[in-house]
């Protein structure tokens, strides 16, 4: 009995196949080996052709069933994990009406800074948990202001997960965890916002029927099985953004628990009990996906653009190209907690959302000549990116989150026992390193979705745990020092 995940990216798509019984991944395939396209008609837009996705999903498919000789029927349950804040708009004969405006397209901020003007800052943050910024909906008003007749044509709007779901059972349908990253979600209501529908004039049938995100959320139909080479009627049972999903991925449901990564970008996202909100919007608040009515399960997502891309820019643009990224984390090591007073800001890759949208340089303060080495600038840079992980939990925290385990990935930054170490030192919680991706995380919330687990707990009683990182209390200080001169940079 086998599950199957799909991870729909913007750079491409994956797919994992599932033992449900042993919990452990068959076999993964991604597609295309290059990134797929993203048309950038005016600066600041991006979109991709919502085909591209389906025929990259068909060859991940075709080659797990290829590779692994499993049969079509032993495949009881799908998952879907999407990029998150796209807007695909389909007509009433379900026809797709213009490419995908994706999650990195800009040009709708205008819109949703005007309708935070509007609408009144404490009522969306209240009722939206966030501004209605660059996401979804704002999008989709700049379709109707830009593209009116286009706009008249319109039946349903879909989120990338909800347009891989339309093509795979014939049904369009969308969840509460979706529309709240749209920003179409009233969590006091717990319905569609309906105040930001009638302020942007959005038809409320436009928007599909809503179901959980752990649930059955249709049957592969006989066209898309046979397009994909799987079983008639194969029920597609959990739906999600990839920031929920990766939380979901590492186990992460339950308030105070927290999902991060770091590889060219940040994230931390943590989980709270509260409908609580940032008065400044520097992080953003969506539903996780166990949230309900009944139980609030608030996903906390801390976007970071500067992190690992400073370690990779330091790699090709010194004399420590020629090191591995294992050699240069040695190397960092050899240097003392706070880098002998060198400190690095490592906010070079674009505006950075916790600090109020600002464009801030990278930075390199406290250089002298002739006393730092290469290894202290290695060293300064890895801490300048835990410091700025740490001020955006501090963020999280007045919030309400109080972090006592972090869950990660085994890769990227986490890669390196400097990086995690000094991070859970300072922070003062646990690091916990597990192999899983969100292709597998959504292989298995479809077996939650499907009843073939009872209980998160089953299916992830057999995640396994690669390493365990406790903070170091009398290196604390040292770091925390180091943090209080770092901030006075920042």
């Amino acid at each position: 009995m086998y599950l199957l995940g799909y991870d729909i990216g913007s750079s491409s798509v994956k797919a994992s196949l599932v033992d449900a019984q042993s919990g452990e991944c068959i076999y993964s395939a991604f597609s295309p080996v290059t990134e797929m396209s993203i048309k950038a008609l005016q600066a600041g837009w991006a979109e991709q052709d919502p085909e591209d996705w389906w025929q990259n999903l068909k060859i991940v498919t075709k080659e797990i069933l290829l590779n692994t000789r499993v049969e079509a029927t032993s495949i009881k349950a799908i998952g879907i994990s999407y990029q998150m804040h796209g807007l695909v708009l389909v007509d009433k004969q379900q026809k797709v009406l213009r490419p995908a405006i994706i999650w990195c397209d800009s040009r709708a901020v205008p819109y949703g800074e005007k309708a935070f003007r509007d609408l009144g800052e404490e009522r969306c943050l209240s009722h939206l948990l966030n501004s209605p910024g660059n996401f979804t909906a704002a999008k989709l008003a700049w379709v109707k202001e830009n593209e009116p007749e286009l706009f008249k044509q319109i039946d349903k709007i879909l989120l990338p997960g909800d347009y891989i779901a339309f093509r795979l059972t014939g049904e369009t349908s969308t969840t509460a965890s979706g529309l709240s990253e749209g920003i179409f979600w009233d969590f006091k209501l717990h319905q569609p916002a309906d105040f930001i529908l009638d302020y942007w004039g959005i038809p409320r049938e436009w928007i599909p029927v809503i179901l959980p995100s752990f649930s059955e959320q249709g049957r592969l139909s006989a066209s898309a099985a046979g397009e994909l080479g799987l079983s008639k009627g194969t029920p597609i049972c959990y739906r999600a953004g990839d920031q929920p999903n990766n939380a979901l991925s590492l186990n992460v449901l339950n308030p105070g628990e927290i999902a991060a990564t770091a590889g060219t970008s940040g994230v931390v996202y943590g989980v709270n009990d509260s409908l609580a909100y940032d008065s400044k919007s520097r992080v953003n608040s969506f539903a996780h996906v166990n949230h309900s009515k009944e139980s609030t399960r608030i996903g906390v997502l801390l976007c970071i653009n500067g992190t690992g891309i400073l370690n990779a820019w330091l790699k090709r643009n010194s004399a420590s190209n020629s090191l591995s990224y294992a050699q240069l984390n040695e190397l960092a090591a050899t240097a003392p907690i706070g880098a002998d007073g060198l400190s690095i800001l490592p906010f070079g890759n674009g505006s950075e959302r916790m600090l109020e949208n600002k464009t801030t340089s990278c930075s390199i303060h406290g250089l002298q000549f002739n006393r730092h080495s290469q290894a202290h600038l290695l060293r300064a840079a890895q801490e300048g990116i835990v410091f700025a992980f740490a001020y955006g939990m501090e963020i999280m925290q007045a919030m309400g989150i109080n972090t006592a385990l972090i869950r990660a990935g085994h890769a990227n930054m986490f890669l390196s026992p400097l990086f995690r170490e000094s991070l859970s030192t300072l922070t003062g919680a646990a690091i916990e390193l597990y192999d899983t991706d969100g292709s597998v995380g959504a292989a298995r919330g479809a077996g939650i979705g499907a009843g073939i687990y009872l209980t998160p707990q089953e299916a992830f009683g057999k995640l396994k745990r690669i390493a365990r990182i406790n903070p170091k209390p009398a290196e604390q200080p040292a770091y925390l020092e180091a943090y209080d001169r770092w901030k006075q940079y920042l």
